[in-house]
């Protein structure tokens, strides 16, 4: 007999609070960008090393994927996401008190160590906690967080610096993460099964809905290394990495695009570059949310829903290279706005696909690989961006080249990933 009792729902309450992990992890890494004036002045560094404060971040970031994946698969999700958001949220109140350029460096290393955990991690709770026709879903939604506090973090840090200076600004956005993590630590268990609040029928909806079951035990089939071997672990890595090189560009360089390539007033610009960045938060929600409801309905193969996701995504991406070409500044911001759109598209299919291919109990370690190679995108893009501008005197060249690694990104899910299951261990 079907049980009468409803079931809760303290699932989604859990998406809630890795949304807002996500959401203070890029005002937390935005908060420089907007405070480097006043710290080039007041601390006396010299704009070409203030390079080297920006990039120091990205790569401790990028370098502390895989083990960040590894401790919270090894150690448990609860530990590894809140342990990273305290870290950097530390790290982030503790850069009010720089005194100069060595400081300041150090703190940015130390936020992009405590950062590298939040996404392998949120990545293993979907795993455990969500059945799998929810898994897109929840897996976009928590990664448009990064385009809502990318969107909002820099009218919010101005504002913030001008009421109280940019020391006490760092303290008081670094405080929201330690409130965070209090509240994490309060509320979340490792697995549906040992909470509180949750019933024995939302318990049993996601059971009941997993094809594996993740759970709290520790043990890895394989060392991290041996993913390597897997090929479709390398089509996700490199399609990742061509995503992120197209998106880094609307955090870095889109300002500077529209101020003098498009001739736009500072005011003007700074409403405008938050267009791409929120049209991309809306669309990755529905596409998480579609994709699932595909899946669920059977009307396509999760590896056919996967790659169509993705490769229409890039596709849409690929208008990036056609903005230069438009004469009208609607046009191009237009055309911004729906390669933005494609990006997270694809990337609610990328953060769902760990939890498609990892070995038991991997989830994580899987996530924070793919992370880590995407995350050189985000290194080199923007220094590559930077040299053709230098070299050519516009954009254009820069742009098309980004459309052409989607192009690249197009054909290695098309072709290089291969079926969307778990990889067969003994």
């Amino acid at each position: 007999m079907e049980s009468l009792v409803k079931k809760t729902n303290i699932r989604f309450w859990v998406a809630l609070l890795m949304w807002l992990a996500i959401a203070i992890n890029y005002i937390d890494r935005t908060v420089l960008s907007a405070a480097a004036p006043y710290l080039i002045k007041d601390l006396n560094i010299p704009i070409d090393m203030m390079g080297f404060v920006m990039s120091a971040f990205f790569w401790s970031y990028a370098m502390l994927q895989i083990p960040a994946g590894w401790f919270s698969d090894k150690f448990g999700q609860k530990f590894g996401l809140g342990i990273s958001v305290a870290w950097w949220s530390l790290a982030t109140s503790a850069t009010g008190l720089a005194t100069g350029f060595l400081s300041l460096f150090g703190l940015r290393v130390a936020l992009g160590v405590g950062e590298a955990g939040a996404y392998p991690s949120n990545a293993g709770i979907v795993s455990k906690w969500f059945p799998d026709k929810e898994r897109a879903t929840v897996s976009g939604l928590f990664d448009s967080a990064s385009k809502f506090g990318g969107a909002v973090a820099m009218p919010l840090i101005v504002w913030l610096i001008s009421l109280m200076g940019w020391r006490l600004t760092f303290v008081v956005i670094g405080v929201a993460g330690i409130v965070w993590s209090a509240v994490w630590w309060w509320f979340f268990t490792e697995t549906p099964e040992t909470h509180k609040r949750v019933n024995a029928e939302e318990v049993r909806y996601i059971r009941e809905g997993q094809v594996r079951k993740h759970g709290a035990d520790a043990e890895m089939p394989m060392k991290w290394y041996e993913l390597l071997r897997y090929r479709n672990i390398w089509a996700m890595c490199l399609g990742f990495f061509t995503i992120n090189y197209i998106s880094y560009f609307f955090i870095t360089w889109l300002p500077t695009y529209l101020v003098k390539e498009k001739g736009m007033g500072l005011l003007t610009m700074g409403f405008v570059a938050a267009l791409p960045l929120l049209s991309g938060l809306i669309f990755e929600i529905l596409a998480g949310w579609l994709s699932d409801r595909v899946v669920h309905s059977k009307r396509l193969s999760l590896t056919a829903t996967r790659k169509l996701f993705l490769v229409g995504g890039l596709t849409m991406a690929l208008c990036i290279g056609l903005a230069p070409f438009s004469s009208s500044i609607v046009f191009s911001v237009a055309l911004l706005c729906i390669a933005k759109a494609g990006t997270t598209i694809a990337a609610s299919q990328v953060w769902a696909l760990p939890g498609d291919v990892a070995p038991k109990n991997m989830v994580s370690t899987v996530a924070g690989l793919q992370n880590m190679v995407s995350n050189f995108g985000g290194v080199v893009g923007p220094i590559v961006t930077g040299v053709i501008v230098a070299t050519t005197g516009s954009f254009n060249a820069a742009l098309m080249f980004s459309a052409a690694l989607g192009l690249v990104g197009i054909v290695n899910y098309a072709f290089l990933l291969t079926k969307v299951e778990p990889i067969k261990t003994a």
